[in-house]
């Protein structure tokens, strides 16, 4: 995973902070925006975990604060949930600027509802997914019951939320009153996954039916069962972020890998935009080669000789195991570590002569076992006759012809 702080501006000129986190093995197929929960933030622990499942399934996720919020500029008792739909309208004009619009659109209690108002305004948005949302922005003053009577009777009270001093003017709860989430659900044109907890006491599970039923196709239910408000815990919220990785495949584009054919077993692709970034298929199996970043690679897959040191671990393994089991020795597992280097010659004469460097492998193996001193020194033994081993002592030629 990639991850880095980027900053924009919304519709009043404040700058909002957010984090774009990217895939650590590829570009992003997709994009997806983050609304978090109201009076939370982007470094919410359920909004990490829910971010990093999608970036491991190819996602690149933009989650920021809202105005007020978190590390974002401006006052937060003069936003409103219209003016948290306006900042995800922002948010998507950045990815769309700067990167690529953003496909799928995820949101947690207010910010499911916020998210469901902003999808009917992005074009580019494919799905929606909410999570513990209210059926109607208006059920967040339940939140605020301690200070309604203040707030309408002074246009503005100070309210503790989890252990936070929030100030709530009169105009959030008015904007609130003229937003009805049914009816904007009727007229989504987007895929809506639903996501709520039974359990959930903050907002009641009715929410969820209320929201589906609204809405049309396509839809999906998914229940959260024993999840908390929040998701609090990492494996409810790594459990949502899974879920909706794989819901949403059926309606965002991916765009399929090359398929690589040829009568050889391996097989390497390079495109003149990818970087050193390539494409293998190698006997059945697709695999990605690079090069580290500091020589101007993505460090999305191993480097070539990295492949090579895999294959001699691998190899090793497999002679050892191979050995031992037909001598019914008691060896649970072997471990083969390997590293390349350009390495001095361990009898060179002169060490000072460049020429004196050669390519070196420097292999290291731990058995777990009972095995007596007899038999580890026989499995060394055994390891250095690996084939590929003895193919990097041998003599080879590669014969080159154009396609």
């Amino acid at each position: 995973m990639s991850l880095s702080k980027i900053t924009f501006t919304n519709i009043s000129g404040q700058t909002l902070s957010g984090r774009l986190e990217l895939p650590a093995d590829q570009h992003p197929h997709n994009f997806a925006l983050f609304a978090h929960c109201f009076t939370c933030n982007k470094n919410l622990s359920a909004v990490r975990n829910i971010s990093r499942a999608l970036t491991s399934q190819g996602y690149g996720v933009l989650r920021f604060d809202f105005t007020g919020l978190g590390e974002s500029e401006g006052d937060f008792s003069d936003t409103n949930f219209s003016g948290n739909v306006e900042d995800l309208i922002a948010a998507s004009d950045f990815l769309s600027n700067t990167y690529k619009s953003p496909s799928l659109l995820i949101g947690h209690s207010l910010g499911g509802a916020a998210a469901i108002f902003a999808a009917e305004k992005i074009d580019s948005i494919k799905a929606v997914a909410t999570i513990g949302a209210p059926s109607n922005p208006i059920h967040v003053q339940h939140l605020l019951k301690s200070g309604l009577k203040e707030i309408q009777a002074n246009g503005i009270a100070t309210i503790n939320l989890s252990g936070r001093d929030f100030t709530i003017k009169k105009q959030f709860l008015d904007d609130l009153e003229t937003k009805s989430l049914p009816e904007i659900a009727k007229k989504l044109n987007k895929a809506l996954l639903v996501m709520h907890s039974p359990q959930d006491t903050t907002v009641g599970i009715k929410n969820a039916e209320e929201i589906y039923l609204a809405a049309k196709h396509p839809k999906s239910f998914v229940t959260l069962d024993n999840a908390d408000h929040l998701l609090m815990r990492k494996e409810d919220s790594i459990y949502a972020g899974n879920v909706i990785a794989g819901w949403s495949t059926r309606y965002v584009e991916i765009p399929l890998k090359p398929l690589l054919k040829s009568g050889h077993h391996v097989i390497a692709s390079l495109g003149n935009a990818e970087g050193f970034t390539t494409q293998m298929k190698v006997g059945n199996h697709y695999l990605t080669a690079d090069e580290p970043e500091n020589v101007g690679g993505n460090d999305f897959g191993p480097s070539p000789y990295e492949y090579v040191s895999a294959g001699l671990s691998a190899c090793t393994a497999m002679t050892i195991k191979m050995y031992v089991a037909r001598k019914g020795w008691d060896l649970e597992n072997i471990e083969v570590h390997t590293s390349y280097s350009k390495s001095y010659n361990i009898d060179c004469i002169n060490c000072e002569d460049p020429s004196a460097k050669i390519d070196t492998f420097k292999r290291e193996i731990k058995l777990e076992g009972n095995l007596n001193k007899k038999q580890i020194s026989r499995i060394l033994q055994i390891a250095d006759k690996c084939p590929v081993h003895k193919t990097l002592h041998s003599e080879i030629q590669v014969i080159t012809s154009l396609v």
